[in-house]
């Protein structure tokens, strides 16, 4: 097939969620590590989580910044990086604090990106109320930006460790050009999601069409000098076969509706199966590749970060899709991995 151009950086980004019922948050952890372990050994550079609270079924992990630390630990040749940390619910000298010791840690591996965004049930739990979250993320942002650059905090006192260039890998993550044109007037990082909401007047547009606006926006935006990021996020699901894929990928769909019926959706909400996956790359790896070199976005983005949520498949499924996108996909756009290494202990 003709090559198209994809980015330079690959990473994997999990959202830590149960396949079954029946995982508890033990399981789900061990099984997102052995995935992280294969991922560095394909050929990954970065390894990607969110922030969710509360629901399982939505995403198992509320503190990303402690399981970074563990994952930087254990797999040193991979960057780290928060996809999102919903920032309106946390104190913001607290984060800056946590990310300065993990980038420490982890010689200056660190990718740090925020939202605003999150489930209803989360604001409520946290008492800040769902119309004040641009707001208040906004101020939040602020605090972390100046603490992590310096700023003195109290009379003379600053952050310590201090931020060093951690400023400099900040991302934001946003659904609207706007935002896009926000995160590139700050000089940020700009983090498109997997899935984007439809206006009603453009309910068939892709995902590119819906995103090319929002590359514009922010590159625009950047200050003259500035080196663009832009991590494109992207649902990936590949097996063997296609009816293996699809009928993995409906389960998983079907299991994401009835989760977000329960929870009164979101600004990804959807109302068939087939709109759940309509935003994902699904089949053998002639159908991912096919579907990824038609994504204009990710002509332009600085890294692609696969997920196989909605999907979840289930661990030795999401194993081979990994190692399928790695070995199959990958090379059938015209960029070889860069080999594997064997640095990760579990």
């Amino acid at each position: 097939m003709t090559s198209a151009r994809i980015p330079e950086r690959l990473g994997l980004f999990t959202r830590l969620v149960r396949s079954s019922a029946d995982e508890d948050a033990a399981t789900v952890f061990r099984h997102a590590l052995e995935q992280i372990a294969a991922a560095e050994r394909l050929g990954f550079e970065t390894a990607w989580v969110a922030q969710h609270h509360l629901e399982p079924d939505e995403g198992g992990l509320p503190s990303p910044l402690v399981f970074l630390a563990h994952v930087a630990a254990r797999f040193p040749g991979l960057r780290l990086g928060t996809a999102i940390v919903t920032l309106a619910l946390e104190d913001p000298i607290r984060v800056a604090e946590d990310a300065s010791v993990l980038d420490t840690l982890a010689s200056g591996r660190l990718e740090l990106g925020f939202g605003a965004g999150g489930s209803g049930h989360a604001f409520d739990l946290f008492g800040v109320p769902g119309a004040e979250r641009q707001r208040v993320y906004a101020d939040k942002l602020d605090r972390v930006r100046a603490a992590l650059s310096g700023a003195p905090l109290l009379g003379a006192r600053r952050l310590n460790p201090p931020g060093g260039t951690l400023p400099q890998r900040l991302w934001q993550a946003t659904f609207s050009v706007s935002g896009a044109e926000r995160a590139g007037a700050a000089g940020d990082g700009l983090l498109l999601s997997k899935a984007q909401p439809r206006a009603a007047a453009a309910p068939d547009a892709t995902l590119s069409q819906l995103q090319e606006p929002m590359v514009d926006a922010y590159l625009a935006a950047l200050p003259a000098g500035a080196v663009p990021r832009i991590g494109a996020s992207r649902g990936v699901f590949v097996a063997d076969d296609r009816e293996t894929a699809q009928t993995l990928a409906e389960r998983g769909a079907t299991r994401h509706l009835a989760w977000q019926r329960r929870n009164g959706g979101g600004p990804e909400r959807a109302d068939t199966v087939a709109e759940v996956l309509r935003d994902c790359y699904v089949g053998t790896p002639d159908d991912v590749a096919e579907q990824v070199a038609a994504d204009t976005v990710l002509g332009r983005a600085t890294e692609l970060m696969i997920q196989v949520h909605p999907v979840d498949p289930g661990h030795e499924a999401t194993l081979r899709s990994v190692e399928l996108f790695a070995t199959e996909v990958v090379p059938r756009l015209g960029r070889p991995m860069p080999g594997t290494v064997t640095t990760g202990t579990l």
